[in-house]
């Protein structure tokens, strides 16, 4: 079968690789539909994401249809659609004991540490296989995955209706953000951008006020916007240099800021910023069993994916959607990769 792997950072190729076979374990054969390009992708395949190991076959929103199930099968049937877990865990570690897998000190992602969803099948265990809403095309299904992400972020985030909110970035992260956080009739929800399009979507998506932060002096018009105070719920999701340094600066006394980010690169941060408002700095990564929750939210019609996803590419044209991403095009809003 063909699969995309990221040989090296900046090396995309396209490969041949063994078709997989169900096992005892990896009990689901599923044909891959669609997986969508994740700016951690891009991060792999410029070689910027720490976690990332090589060759690798990138794709962690990935999905599809099963085509074959093992004797041991009880949950999952042939014919479903479905979308599959990232997140693999060992379950006897630390963070596994306090329900945490999403952060488990073996961790292995799909796509970053294992093969992912670039490829035309996969074996997984049918616990990892979730069923997606039948209304639901496969383009605009991967977007259940960055859902969840939103999810885990403000489950960290403890938001309440009294919370003033401010996203930092506006981008595919920070619009999914916006789908959940508004699910909580938060007080106000300030989204913050350099990109005036993306401002004004978020406008007519729910935002109460936007800060263009490319004419606008972040902090002040965050402090503004809320009485003098700040928001009491920062979430980072632009993760650029000096985004955590301005969400904390932006924060009121006592309240959390949530970082998203993963680079490595060295960054602006001062203890007085922290300490002097006793923040709450919480780090949010991927998601811990949301999958159930987002689908519920989407079969509620709660959550909107249709339309979210701007653009297809045939998987076989990676290069070509990725050479996309990098031109930095401002009608991008969530790139799939389709296998029919």
């Amino acid at each position: 079968m063909k699969a995309v792997q990221i040989v090296k950072p900046n090396d995309l190729r396209i490969i041949d690789m063994p078709k997989p076979e169900i096992t005892e374990h990896d009990n689901v054969l599923v044909k891959i539909k669609a997986s969508g390009i994740c700016g951690s992708d891009v991060g792999i395949y410029h070689g910027t994401n720490a976690a990332a190991t090589y060759p690798r076959v990138i794709g962690h929103e990935i999905v599809g249809e099963i085509v074959e199930v093992g004797s041991n099968a009880k949950s999952r049937k042939v014919g479903e659609r479905v979308i599959i877990d990232q997140v693999t865990a060992c379950g006897h570690c630390y963070a596994c004991r306090k329900s945490r897998p999403n952060v488990c000190h073996n961790l292995q992602v799909r796509g970053v540490h294992i093969d992912g969803g670039y490829r035309e099948f996969m074996a997984v265990p049918e616990s990892d296989c979730y069923v997606i809403p039948d209304f639901l095309e496969y383009k605009d299904a991967v977007m259940i995955e960055p859902t969840t992400i939103a999810v885990q972020a403000c489950s960290r985030a403890q938001l309440e209706s009294e919370d003033d909110v401010l996203i930092i970035g506006a981008g595919a992260l920070g619009s999914s953000l916006l789908r959940i956080v508004r699910l909580f009739n938060p007080h106000s929800i300030t989204m913050a951008d350099i990109d005036a399009g993306r401002l004004d979507e978020a406008m007519k998506n729910g935002a109460t006020a936007v800060i263009n932060s490319k004419s606008e002096d972040l902090v002040k018009r965050a402090k503004e916007i809320t009485g003098g105070y700040g928001p009491t719920v920062t979430i980072d999701a632009a993760c650029v240099k000096g985004s955590l340094l301005s969400a904390c600066q932006a924060a009121g006394n006592a309240t959390r800021v949530i970082t998203m980010g993963f680079s490595i690169a060295p960054d602006e941060i001062n203890q007085f910023v922290i300490t002097s408002k006793e923040l709450d700095i919480r780090g949010s990564r991927l998601q811990n069993r949301k999958f159930g929750e987002v689908i519920k939210l989407v079969n509620e019609r709660k959550v909107n994916l249709q339309g979210a996803v701007s653009h297809t590419f045939p998987f076989l044209e990676a290069q070509k959607a990725f050479d996309f991403v990098d031109s930095r095009d401002p009608s991008i809003r969530k790139i799939s990769l389709m296998f029919d």
